[in-house]
């Protein structure tokens, strides 16, 4: 078999198994002993395995027989071996020890098509829910997640804007943007609310004018706007409500402040609302987006030290009975990586609305922050609507995924499969996607290794910025069946050791295969009965030596003997495939 067939077969596999593959198992079988017995090496033999769970980290493909009169004559037969094999040298197939890999679903309801006057519970935009997989050391599996964006599903809307000077004429343009928005979006949903909140800076040194004059007053002097509220960090002003005339209300009350330098305070401002949850209002049943409306730069995490705020962010909500941002000046501001966690564990997209001189900036920051967007804004914010309903379009035509809790010991790799119905293997995410298009991916596991006995883990698959998940629970198939027989001081082993899995293990002071021999009746120092002559291997290293004698190990290239298992039938060389071209001596 050719290289060109061992693929061909490969895609054979992959077409006939969608879910588990495991129709293709036999094939899957065959085809690893094939590949993984070329050029003279058995990768299970040559591994030297002394119990079954040694045997089973050697290849997936190993095999064990726990069979007790399994090798008892002169040649001593190895127990790890592919299972057609162990069958082929007499194990019977109820003592070959060999598990597979595989997975159930726990939880699969149907995707839902739409998404308005139905309660949390029964929209479905993810499939399955919840699987189980038991996966042996070495092994992969893989599985099929199909995710759905539904028809009319309710959208809260939270609008984040900065009140620095530069902003005036932006909070003159979105006065009445309430009613304005509500009317674009609920062309798009029929479940839409909206809430307003704004951010200035740090009210320290050197970000804001701190001298006792410009206490009350930060604009005091400036002739161009001499009045203006005290700097602060982040308020929370409106809550998430259906009532749009609110938010006009709540607009027309605000005035601008001042800060000191260029850059501005807002991701304080992100971080506390997407953390602090039950005060913004977000429900968990709605897509949650939130819109960061600037005309600059922000500051990033170490800022804060030029301040003297030596303390990184905790990540906690900080809102005080005023729904301000009481630690704007006990903290840091929020490093990218924590920023990016907070927004992706409470399911927000964040939508960057910023002034055409710091798109690149932000553009910058989305590929560092999943879920996230950028718009350009106007001087005088008078595109907003529309911005805000491009970038909802924008976040509804992509679906990616993003892993959750992920165990070191596995590893993942995602096939996706978009509306052209190509597979597009290494990727986790499908775009210039419409409303109620279904996209697949096919996610691979491969365990690396076996954790302590009884170790169960898990891991979840969410779409970015979705309520829906996958939850993965993994067990490990590292254990043989055969040890729960395990036999204590058996007879079988001359009641000078424990019998499991076919096997012996004497106790300290014996040895043989049976623990039949004391430690008298074997020379630990030189084992000469079983050496060829002095300096060489026991038993030549291809048997072991049992009762100052060898038994000598079997070879599926034929047959190895003599007293120190010096001997074979196949060394010699070959002519056409032909060992001494069929004349041996």
């Amino acid at each position: 078999m050719d290289k060109e067939k061992i693929s061909a077969t490969h895609g054979i596999m992959w077409k006939l198994c969608p879910f588990t593959r495991h129709p293709a198992l036999l094939v899957y079988m065959v085809l690893e002993m094939f590949i993984h017995s070329v050029n003279g090496l058995n990768v299970c033999m040559s591994g030297s395995a002394s119990s079954c769970e040694e045997c089973f980290l050697i290849h997936p493909s190993c095999a064990w027989c726990a069979q007790e009169d399994f090798g008892q004559a002169r040649t001593l037969t190895s127990r790890c071996d592919f299972s057609q094999n162990l069958l082929k040298r007499g194990c019977d197939a109820p003592f070959i020890e060999n598990p597979r890999s595989d997975s159930s679903l726990l939880l699969s309801k149907p995707l839902s098509s739409k998404g308005s006057g139905v309660t949390q519970y029964d929209v479905i935009q993810i499939y399955p829910q919840k699987i189980s997989l038991s996966l042996r050391p070495g092994d992969q599996i893989s599985f099929e997640v199909q995710v759905r964006p539904v028809e009319d599903y309710p959208v809260d809307l939270y609008y984040l804007m900065d009140l620095s000077l530069s902003m005036k004429d932006d909070l003159d343009t979105i006065r009445n943007l309430g009613t304005k928005l509500a009317e674009e979006m609920r062309k798009l949903t029929s479940n839409f609310r909206l809430g307003f909140g704004s951010f200035v800076d740090k009210n320290i040194s050197p970000f804001s004018y701190t001298a006792p004059k410009y206490q009350d007053n930060p604009c005091s002097g400036y002739k161009l706007f001499p009045n203006c509220v005290p700097t602060f960090g982040f308020r929370h002003l409106l809550s998430l409500t259906d009532k749009v005339d609110r938010f006009n209300e709540e607009v027309q009350k605000q005035m601008v402040s001042r800060n000191r330098d260029a850059p501005e305070g807002g991701f304080d401002a992100i971080l506390q609302a997407a953390v602090c949850k039950e005060r913004i209002g977000w429900r968990k049943e709605a897509y949650h987006l939130l819109v960061f409306a600037t005309d600059d730069v922000p500051h990033l995490a170490l800022d804060g030290k030029l301040g003297g705020l030596v303390h990184p962010h905790d990540g906690q909500c900080h809102l005080n009975d005023k729904n301000e941002y009481s630690a704007s000046t006990k903290m840091d501001y929020p490093s990218l990586a924590l920023l990016g966690e907070k927004l992706a564990e409470n399911n927000i997209f964040l939508i960057f609305a910023v002034t055409k001189r710091h798109y690149v900036l932000y553009k910058n920051l989305t590929a560092l922050i999943p879920g996230t967007t950028v718009e350009i804004l106007d001087q005088d914010s008078k595109n907003i609507i529309q911005l805000i309903v491009n970038a909802y379009n924008n976040i509804r035509s992509k679906v990616e995924l993003s892993v959750w809790d992920h165990p070191e010991d596995l590893s993942l790799a995602f096939t996706a499969t978009c509306q052209d119905g190509q597979p597009l293997t290494g990727l986790r995410k499908c775009a210039d996607l419409k409303i109620g298009d279904t996209v697949s991916f096919n996610i691979t596991v491969d365990a690396r290794g076996c954790p302590p006995r009884g170790t169960k883990k898990s891991f979840t698959i969410r779409p970015v910025g979705f309520k829906d998940r996958l939850k993965v629970s993994v067990d490990y198939r590292c254990d043989c069946s055969c040890t729960y027989h395990t036999d204590p001081n058996s007879s079988r082993c001359n009641s000078a050791g424990t019998y499991s899995c076919g096997m012996c293990r004497c106790e300290p002071g014996y040895l043989g295969a049976r623990c039949e021999c004391q430690e008298g009746e074997v020379d630990y120092q030189h084992l000469s009965a079983c050496r060829e002559a002095e300096g060489k291997q026991v038993c030549s290293g291809r048997g072991e030596c049992s009762c100052n004698q060898c038994l000598c190990y079997e070879s599926e290239f034929g047959k190895i003997y003599g007293t120190f298992c010096e001997c074979d039938d196949f060394s010699c060389a070959r002519h056409k495939g032909t060992l001494c071209s069929g004349k041996m001596n």
